[in-house]
């Protein structure tokens, strides 16, 4: 298949170049607009019980989820009871309630409700709910009601919050902060690889490559908005694997082309197109590899039922599919007609010739593999117990739901729900709604008055009366609809909206005998579907990376224990970006250096999401090492040999692809977005600790003690390989340096 492509691509150069320019111009067209086609958060859950409980509440009580907020206070400093302000209260839902895609309007002085009013008395709620088909729908409305009712009305100072408030924010910060995360990333990137390259061409060659991989995964994952829901946040990863994955791969092509057209020209014969197809031959098909690994990491994620983690999944496989495509296409065709001048633009780096320069460089690299092969169980057991002591936080992980805190401090929308959560009563935004068959009304009072007597629950209001252990006042209004029973469970004020005490309630609520068809609903409810969807999902998601990661490893390297080290290997070096995500971000040490409010929790698909873009980086780079020292190991049949001229031979092009993978990881970490930072910033630890701790210490070491059982393979196995002989005995090995 290499064979075949690099003889296309040497064949047409021009068509090949001129079909990507279209396939660009129709990628700009397509994913011009991108962010306005994809959705929220999107993290829970749409087939639980909660999920349905919540199309009921919808459809039938559209009041009771609310997800738009008026915050309503007197301009003149008096409480929200005095009649004029209360009167000009009255007409502002009204209108409200007479704009179009608005329904279930309620406010404190129609429903003289408590938890709509502050407990100081200069505060009141109104709330509604915004009737759309989706949240696309949803924004629509809030964007076009927005100008006409924020700010000062009267005697009144309006300020608009609620779900769809914050998804709106994230969407715009998240677009915003995508923009500068790229402004950011490709100079830095593009200065990182004239220093490696010493060449502006060469250097602009990776960086092109990335743009365009972003462009089309951003009219990709337009295409599959109208078949999918893909939350707003997959964005970020188009960003990170599109400049990241794409300049790797590209980086790793333009340099074996650069040394094949050296290799040429001492042996006074440069062609560019015996150039491309010998750097297809090998450098392209460690990208093959590398990127179906990539692939296969990722694609882990559509087992999970939630269409965040999906989002993930269909972003990072067009990222992937597109970066491949691009690298093994487009980018050769350049570099065909390019010829010499890939080298043109020089730009004087350093003293000495550059040759001699990267020949010191690699017998720095030989020097240090060989001094931890020689210490190599020391070396085995230090870096093991740093990583596992690095990952030790993690033990002490709490999962929920983001918030508005995830939003930047002053945006309106977060600044609305902090104050409805300091200064309302907590059921104001806690309640737990319940969805009851309208069958026996007997059987709903005593299911309602069985649920008021639970701990940490002050009332229950159903159709049948309000609770509080006994029957305390009558039914309040619009408590049936549709064949539905609407039973509302008021938390205690001390129960957080989303915490382990609401989760505990839930339980405590589903644990209570209810009439057949009851579905409990509400925040609190959504966490815990969602965190259960994941964990039925983790051992598929394990087993479809672990199985593929072992085929296609042993499929270009022919070992049985090669796969088995790679995974183990990879594992550990996940465990420092786990501690780091509880340290940082749940337990809010450097919250004030990075600009984020701990919430003393993690959201659940957050780790899980890591874990598959960072595993897939990390087999990323362990590809490049691995194949190396798989063709040294061929020549010379010395497994040290091999694993020092690998490292050598790899160690510039693996630490440059780090360096740029981690600025531009960090470059989304400055989002001020609490989950884009902890994404951002933690995969860029995990990255760095694989490039440094793992590929110089950690595998020299495994390698060194497991010796030549390293590459053992059945002979059935070897037959399936294609590789019936055994490995040729030790002779002298090639040079580090040699390509």
């Amino acid at each position: 298949m290499i064979a075949n492509l690099a003889r296309f691509v040497v064949a047409a150069p021009r068509a090949i170049l001129a079909g990507t320019l279209v396939f660009l111009v129709g990628a700009v067209i397509l994913g011009g607009n991108v962010a306005a086609q994809l959705d929220g958060v999107a993290a829970n859950d749409p087939g639980a019980d909660s999920a349905r409980a919540a199309a009921i509440l919808d459809s039938q009580f559209p009041g009771s989820r609310p997800d738009l907020v008026l915050l309503v206070e007197p301009t003149n400093g008096r409480g929200v009871d005095e009649p004029a302000i209360a009167n000009q209260g009255r007409e502002l839902a009204e209108a409200l309630a007479a704009e179009p895609g608005i329904t279930g309007v309620g406010s404190y002085w129609q429903t003289g409700s408590p938890t709509l009013r502050s407990k100081d008395g200069r505060q009141a709620l109104i709330v509604a709910r915004i009737a759309a088909p989706d949240e696309n729908g949803a924004d629509a409305v809030f964007n076009r009601i927005q100008p006409h009712y924020a700010g000062d009305r009267g005697d009144l100072r309006v300020a608009l919050g609620g779900a769809t408030a914050v998804r709106n924010a994230v969407r715009d910060t998240v677009t915003a902060d995508l923009l500068r995360a790229e402004a950011i990333a490709l100079p830095l990137t593009l200065l990182v690889l004239i220093v490696v390259f010493g060449s502006a061409v060469a250097a602009l060659m990776p960086v092109l490559t990335g743009v365009l991989v972003i462009v089309g995964t951003s009219a990709a994952l337009t295409l599959v908005a109208r078949f999918a829901t893909v939350s707003v946040f997959a964005l970020n990863l188009t960003t990170v694997l599109g400049l990241g994955l794409a300049i790797d791969y590209g980086l790793l092509i333009v340099r074996r082309f650069r040394q094949e057209l050296a290799r040429q020209a001492e042996q006074g014969r440069p062609d560019p197109a015996a150039a491309v197809r010998e750097t297809l031959r090998t450098a392209g098909r460690t990208v093959l590899f590398s990127a179906v690994v990539v692939a296969v990491s990722l694609a882990a994620m559509l087992v999970f039922p939630t269409p965040f983690l999906r989002s993930f999944a269909y972003a990072g496989l067009s990222v992937v599919a597109l970066a491949a495509l691009v690298v093994l296409l487009p980018l050769p065709a350049a570099l065909v007609l390019l010829g010499r001048r890939v080298n043109a633009l020089r730009i004087p780096l350093g003293r000495g010739d550059r040759v001699a320069r990267e020949h010191r460089s690699q017998a720095r690299w030989v020097a240090l593999a060989d001094a931890v092969m020689a210490r190599a169980p020391l070396f085995l057991v230090a870096t093991v117990a740093l990583l596992v002591v690095l990952g030790l936080p993690f033990a002490r992980v709490e999962f929920a739901t983001v918030d508005h805190r995830q939003l930047p401090d002053g945006t309106p929308a977060r600044v609305v729900q902090q104050d409805i959560k300091d200064g309302f009563d907590s059921q104001a935004t806690g309640v737990i709604e319940v969805v009851v068959p309208s069958t026996d009304p007997n059987a709903v009072a005593d299911y309602a008055a069985r649920l008021s007597m639970l701990a940490d629950v002050v009332r229950v209001d159903s159709p049948q009366g309000t609770f509080e252990g006994r029957s305390v006042a009558p039914a309040p209004p619009g408590r049936t609809a549709g064949g539905w029973s609407l039973v509302s469970v008021a938390p205690a004020a001390s129960v957080e909206d989303v915490s382990p005490q609401s989760q505990a309630l839930v339980r405590a609520i589903r644990d209570i005998p209810a009439p057949a068809g009851t579905l409990v609903g509400g925040q609190a409810a959504e966490l815990l579907d969602t965190q259960l969807a994941i964990r039925h999902g983790l051992p598929w998601a394990l087993a479809i990376i672990v199985v593929g990661t072992l085929v296609l490893l042993f499929l270009m390297t022919g070992s049985v224990l090669l796969p088995v080290k790679a995974l183990v290997v990879n594992a550990l070096s996940l465990t420092a970006m786990f501690g780091a995500v509880v340290w940082v971000f749940q337990q809010g040490h450097l919250s004030g250096l990075l600009g984020f409010t701990p919430t003393g929790f993690v959201e659940m698909s957050l780790p899980v999401l890591m874990f598959c873009l960072a595993f897939g980086l990390s087999m990323d780079y362990g590809i490049f090492l691995t194949a190396r020292i798989k063709e040294e190991y061929d020549v010379s049949g010395d497994n040290r040999r091999a694993v020092a001229a690998g490292l050598a031979g790899t160690g510039g092009i693996v630490t440059s692809a780090a360096l740029v993978m981690a600025i531009v990881l960090v470059a989304v970490g400055t989002s001020r977005i609490m989950n884009m930072q902890m994404l951002g910033l933690g995969v860029a630890l995990a990255v760095v600790i694989d490039a440094t701790v793992v590929r110089c210490l950690l595998v020299p070491a495994a390698m060194a003690i497991a010796g030549r059982a390293t590459w053992w393979v059945p002979r059935a196995l070897r037959r399936r390989h294609g590789t019936d002989e055994p490995a040729p005995p030790p002779r002298e090995p090639v040079a580090a340096g040699r390509s």
